[in-house]
Order: C-alpha cells, then structure tokens, then sequence
C-alpha cells in the first residue's frame, strides 16, 4: 500500500473487493442496521470532471443522528469528524482499502465520556462485516 501507516488515528484495512463493490457491501450493511447514509462523495470521479486522474476514491459519510447528537453535545468540536467517514480507495499498486478514524483517536481527541464513546464504537464491526464473506 502506497500509504503512512504511522498517521495518528487512521485505521486502514485491506479489502478483497473492488472499490465499488466494497462500497455496496458497506452501504448494504449500514442500511441494514438502520444507519443513515449521508452523502457518498466520488474524489476520483470529480477529478476527472477537472482533467485529472488519480486512483478511484470514494469516502462514504454515515451515522445516526440519535447516536451521534449526545456526543456532540458533550464536544461540539466532534462535529468537524461527524458523521462517521469511511474512505473506500485504490493505491497506486491497485491494491483496495477502507480508511476511517479509530474510535480510540476520537475518543481521546474529544475528550469524550466513556459511556458515550459506545455510540461510534461499531464502525469497527460495520468494516469488518464489509470486508468478510
């Protein structure tokens, strides 16, 4: 992989699919579990509109107003990384991840309750359902 895995809060895991099909297994799954889906930004499809290429990119932005409203009344600055982000992208060797925050990283960064910390703690299982099978 053509990454830093040394960046502080990042998680990357290897996906066995293509980017579009890792995109649908993950939006099958968070509307599964009655998540919303926000909005599916194409980075490397607006590139092209501009002239330019680069490795197919898509970040997927989701969550649940109900699970994430409570944190980000107890840090308001939560709301720069909320809703939840999970970058779907191919590196320059072809090879196809899934990137997102760590729990931990946002946890620690937000200074956030642990008893609140609970209601971001499962994009760890939603990646880990889109990556199996």
């Amino acid at each position: 992989m053509n990454y830093d895995p040394d960046v502080q809060g990042i998680v990357t895991k290897p996906s066995r699919y293509t980017v579009a099909e890792t995109l649908e297994r993950l939006q099958n799954i968070i509307r599964s579990k009655g998540l919303t889906i926000f909005t599916c930004i194409d980075h490397s499809g607006e590139a092209a509109q501009v002239g330019l290429k680069m490795p197919d990119a898509k970040l997927l932005i989701f969550g649940s107003p109900k699970a994430g409203t409570p944190l980000m009344l107890a840090s308001p600055l939560l709301a720069l990384d909320l809703p939840l982000k999970a970058l779907i992208w191919k590196d320059n060797t072809g090879g196809v991840s899934i990137s997102y925050n760590s729990v931990s990283y946002l946890a620690n960064r937000y200074k956030l309750p642990a008893d609140l910390t609970k209601n971001i703690a499962g994009i760890d299982a939603l990646i880990e359902s889109a990556l199996s099978g």
